[in-house]
């Protein structure tokens, strides 16, 4: 019984030197690809969307219609190096936020486009 205990412990039985090397090899390998990975699927695209968020929030404009992330909606009334004010209702009640705080915007310019492409479509396209 104590004859089999070095193959139970995994010890090489001969030429442990080559069989070591190319085990550490793969070893290497399979974490360098881990990290690969991992980078690929979570690193890169968070940075992708960090730099979509900070384009969005710093073409933020006077008239633009914004959503905050706790789902407030308005029209941007005034712009300032950290803050936006919003008028959230036709009564002129206005709040202002970070510009973290901004979820979506959705420019000014935006909606009259859409309008006039679907007013030059030709009637029988639409359904």
């Amino acid at each position: 019984m104590l004859n089999n205990l070095p193959l139970l412990l995994g010890a090489p039985a001969t030429g442990g030197a080559t069989a070591g090397s190319s085990g550490s090899y793969i070893q290497i390998l399979m974490i360098v690809g881990v990290f690969a990975v991992f980078y690929l699927l979570i690193i890169r695209p968070q940075r992708k969307k960090q730099k979509d968020t900070k384009q969005m929030l710093s073409a933020v404009k006077k008239g633009d219609k914004v959503t905050s992330i706790g789902g407030i909606r308005g029209t941007v009334k005034n712009v300032a190096d950290g803050t936006i004010i919003v008028e959230v209702d036709n009564k002129g009640t206005t709040l202002e936020f970070t510009k973290s705080a901004i979820g979506s915007v959705d420019t000014a310019s935006a909606p009259a486009k859409a309008a006039k492409e679907d007013e030059s479509k030709d009637p029988s396209e639409k359904k």
